[in-house]
C-alpha cells in the first residue's frame, strides 16, 4: 500500500485513518458507523419478528415500482452515463495513472485478481439466472425485449442480446465507478478504504462529520440487506437442487440449514482474510465453475457453440436500443428487468466496488477499467451461451420439463436443463457445491467490506469484528425465511432495489469527484 496511507494529502487535511475509533471487547471501530448501522439492523430484525411479512411486502413493493415508474428514464441514462464515463477514463491521459503510485506493484496475480472480480461480482447470479432470464425472454414469460414475438429466431437471438446487456458491460461498469473511486483515494491520496474517501475533494473536511457518517452507514446498510438477500435466494437455489439431488424437501428448514453451514464457512474464511480465504475461495470457484462450463459445453456442443455469435451480436446490435429509455413499445419489460437491474446494481456497488478497490492495488487506471468491464464480460458471454443456448435448444425441440412446461421455477430452471444432459445427477451435484461456494466467497468478501467501513477505513479490523458481521448477515437472511419466507425476502429485495434511486445520485457525484482528485495525480 502507499506510503502516505495513514495520511490524508489533499488540502492538508491533518484526520489521521482510525483516529475516531473506539476499542472495546476486542472490536476497533468507527462509533458513529458502527453504533448507527448495528442499532438500525438490530430495529429491522425486530419490526420484521413483529410485522406481517404481507404488509411490509405490499410497502416496499409500492416504493420500488413508484422509483422504476417515475425515475426510468434517470436510472437508465446514468447507468449510460457511467460506461462511457470508464469508456473515456480508459483512452484518456488519465489511464497512465498507477493506483498506489509509480512504484507500485501489484498484490495479486492476474488470474486470482480476475477470479476475486467475477466471484464477488456476480458468480451466484449467473448461477441463478444462467438458464432462467433467456429462457423467460424468449418465451414472453413476463414480456418480450423490443417487443419481439416470442418463441421465434429473433427472440431466440434477442433473448441472448439482452440478457447480456443486463450482466455485460453497464453493470460492470457501475461496479468499476466505485471501485477506482476508492482504489484512488485509499492508495494515491491515504484515505480510508470507505465510501466517504471519495468525496473529499466536494465535501472537505465535512468528509468526516456526519455527512461522511451518513454515506457510510447507507452504504453498510445497502451492503448487508443486498447480502442478506442474496444469501435468502442462493439458499432458495441451493436447498431446491439438494431436494431435486437427495430428494430432501426443500422447505425453510433446509433453507436455514443451508444459510447456517454457508455463515459458519464464511466466518472461518473472513477469519483467514484475503489471502487465506477469499483469494482460495475464488481460485477455487472459478476451478468449478470452469470444469462445469466445460463439462456442459462438451455435451450440448452444437447448441452452445453456435450460440455464441448469435450472443455476440445480439449484444452489439441491440446495445443501443436497448440503452435508450425513451419511446420504448416495450415499456413494461424494461421496468420488470432492465430498470430493476440498473437499481439492483446500484444498490450492490460499495459491496462489489470496495472489494474490487481491495485487490487492485498496483494496477493501472487502464488497465484496471478493461480488466473489470471485459474480463467478466467476456466470461459471461460464454456462460449465458452455454448454459441459455442449451435451455433454448430444449424449449425449441419441446425437450424436458423445460420444452414441454416452459420455465415453471427459476431456482429450479439450471437443474431442469441438466436433467436433459448426460451425467445429470453428477452435473447438478457439482452445480449445487458452486452455488454454495459462490455463497460463501459472496458472504466473507461482503464481510470483509463490512468490516472495513465500520473500522473507520481500516483494512485489517479484529476477528471478533470479522465474527460480528459474517454472522449478522447470515443472521438477516434466517430470520426473514424463517418468518415470511419468500415473501419476507422479496420485500428485503425490493428495500434493496429502492436504495439504488439515491445511490445513483451518490455514484454521478462520484465521477466529479474522481476527476477532480485525479488532475491533482502526477502521470509520469
Amino acid at each position: 500500500m502507499s506510503d502516505n496511507h495513514d495520511k490524508y494529502s489533499i488540502d492538508n487535511t491533518d484526520y489521521t485513518v482510525g483516529q475516531d475509533n473506539i476499542q472495546k471487547w476486542g472490536f476497533d471501530v468507527h462509533n458513529p458507523v458502527f453504533g448507527a448501522s448495528a442499532g438500525l439492523v438490530l430495529i429491522f430484525l425486530i419490526a420484521v419478528l413483529i410485522s406481517d411479512p404481507d404488509s411490509a411486502k405490499a410497502m416496499l413493493d409500492g416504493i420500488k415500482f413508484d422509483i422504476i415508474n417515475t425515475f426510468d428514464s434517470f436510472l437508465m441514462w446514468s447507468a449510460n452515463i457511467f460506461l462511457l464515463f470508464c469508456i473515456g477514463l480508459i483512452f484518456s491521459p488519465y489511464g497512465k495513472i498507477r493506483l498506489g503510485g509509480v512504484s507500485a506493484r501489484p498484490t495479486h496475480s492476474r488470474l486470482s485478481w480476475m477470479a476475486m472480480l467475477f466471484a464477488a461480482g456476480m458468480g451466484i447470479g449467473l448461477m441463478f439466472w444462467g438458464v432462467a432470464e433467456p429462457v423467460a425472454y424468449y418465451t414472453g414469460w413476463y414480456e418480450t425485449p423490443l417487443n419481439v414475438t416470442p418463441n421465434t429466431p429473433e427472440a431466440a437471438k434477442l433473448a441472448m442480446g439482452a440478457t447480456m446487456f443486463h450482466w455485460g458491460l453497464h453493470p460492470w461498469a457501475i461496479y468499476a465507478v466505485v471501485a477506482l473511486s476508492l482504489a484512488f483515494f485509499t492508495y494515491n491520496k491515504g484515505l480510508p478504504l470507505s465510501i466517504r474517501s471519495i468525496f473529499y475533494p466536494i465535501l472537505g473536511d465535512r468528509t468526516w462529520g456526519w455527512p461522511g457518517h451518513v454515506i457510510d452507514i447507507l452504504a453498510v446498510l445497502a451492503t448487508l440487506f443486498g447480502l442478506a438477500t442474496s444469501l435468502g435466494l442462493g439458499a432458495q437455489q441451493a436447498s431446491a437442487g439438494i431436494d431435486h439431488v437427495f430428494g430432501i424437501e426443500s422447505g425453510v428448514g433446509l433453507q436455514i440449514i443451508v444459510i447456517s453451514v454457508v455463515t459458519l464457512l464464511a466466518i472461518i474464511s473472513v477469519v483467514r482474510g484475503i489471502d487465506g480465504g477469499v483469494k482460495l475461495l475464488s481460485n477455487i470457484n472459478m476451478l468449478i465453475a470452469f470444469a462445469l462450463l466445460m463439462f456442459v459445453l462438451l455435451v450440448g456442443f452444437a447448441a452452445s457453440v453456435g450460440n455464441i455469435p448469435t450472443t455476440v451480436m445480439g449484444y452489439v446490435e441491440n446495445i443501443i436500443p436497448l440503452s435508450n429509455p425513451h419511446g420504448r413499445e416495450d415499456e413494461t419489460w424494461m421496468h420488470g428487468w432492465t430498470v430493476f437491474y440498473w437499481a439492483w446494481w446500484i444498490s450492490w456497488s460499495p459491496f462489489v466496488g470496495m472489494f474490487i478497490a481491495r485487490v487492485s492495488e498496483g494496477r493501472t487506471i487502464r488497465e484496471f477499467l478493461i480488466a473489470v468491464l471485459l474480463i467478466p464480460t467476456m466470461v459471461t458471454i460464454l456462460w449465458m451461451s452455454i448454459y441459455g443456448g442449451i435451455a433454448i435448444d430444449q424449449v425449441i425441440n419441446g425437450v424436458g420439463k423445460l420444452g414441454t412446461e416452459g420455465l415453471t421455477q427459476v431456482p429450479l430452471a439450471m437443474f431442469e436443463m441438466f436433467d436433459e444432459l448426460p451425467m445429470a445427477k453428477l452435473l447438478s451435484f457439482t452445480a449445487v457445491v458452486l452455488v454454495l461456494v459462490f455463497f460463501i466467497t459472496s458472504s466473507d468478501s461482503g464481510s470483509l467490506v463490512i468490516d472495513s467501513i465500520t473500522a473507520g477505513g481500516k483494512v485489517d479490523a479484529p476477528v471478533p469484528q470479522r465474527i460480528f458481521w459474517a454472522t449478522v448477515e447470515g443472521a438477516i437472511a434466517a430470520t426473514l425465511l424463517w418468518v415470511g419466507g419468500t415473501k419476507a425476502m422479496e420485500a428485503l429485495q425490493a428495500g434493496a432495489v429502492s436504495t439504488g434511486l439515491p445511490f445513483t445520485i451518490v455514484l454521478l457525484m462520484m465521477c466529479v469527484s474522481l476527476l477532480l482528485g485525479l488532475r491533482t495525480e502526477p502521470r509520469s
